[in-house]
């Protein structure tokens, strides 16, 4: 499969912040059993690496994303890992570079258009639009389809159960960001069952 195949396959992308292994792996599961087919697990935690090598091998049907990288040396911590697709909240031109010559996916984050020339320059048609609805939501990205009509999005920060099929409805949206399905509240109590449904709403298509 392409990088644009799996990412409209999974149409929405959990955000996850790990703080417990094991409750991540958990997580995880529940998301999987909901009909979720990948996880984006970032990069904000001590406890994030350990957390995807271990997501990673224990809940192999899932596409295993690292968020919010943010420089070179993450990037090559990821692919040491193994990891098949990263994900960027900006990007420099270092990582960038980095990025162009790592053997995974990779998904820039960008605000603006000159930030989207700059990923189309190193090779990146699929962007991430961080953070969302802060600049615009689907306005932005309605502007943003007349210049650059073979870049694809993923729009991630303020998405939620009442907007994200709005996004999706976009013709340059190939899958959005959210976490309302995987918040701290709903990990922290084992709330397993209640996250597979949201999982599960989630990739409903109504």
């Amino acid at each position: 499969m392409t990088l644009q195949e799996k990412l409209r396959a999974s149409r929405v992308l959990p955000v996850v912040t790990a703080t417990n292994v094991s409750s991540t792996v958990q997580l995880a599961r529940a998301l999987h059993r909901g009909g979720m087919t990948a996880i984006e697990i970032t990069l904000r935690t001590a406890v994030a690496m350990d957390a995807i090598i271990a997501v990673k091998q224990e809940v192999p049907g899932l596409l295993i994303a690292a968020g919010t990288v943010t420089t070179p040396a993450e990037l090559a911590q990821v692919v040491d890992a193994g990891v098949e697709l990263a994900l960027s909240p900006g990007a420099t031109p270092a990582l960038l570079e980095a990025a162009a010559d790592a053997p995974l996916d990779f998904v820039p984050g960008v605000a603006s258009a000159s930030e989207v020339m700059n990923a189309l320059d190193h090779g990146f048609s699929i962007c991430k639009l961080f953070p969302a609805t802060t600049l615009g939501g689907e306005s932005m990205l309605k502007s943003l389809g007349g210049p650059f009509p073979d870049v694809l999005f993923c729009p991630t920060g303020g998405l939620n159960p009442k907007n994200y099929r709005r996004f999706l409805a976009l013709p340059n949206v190939v899958c959005c960001g959210g976490s309302w399905m995987a918040t701290a509240d709903l990990v922290d109590n084992s709330r397993w069952d209640d996250i597979e449904e949201l999982a599960r709403e989630a990739m409903l298509e109504h």
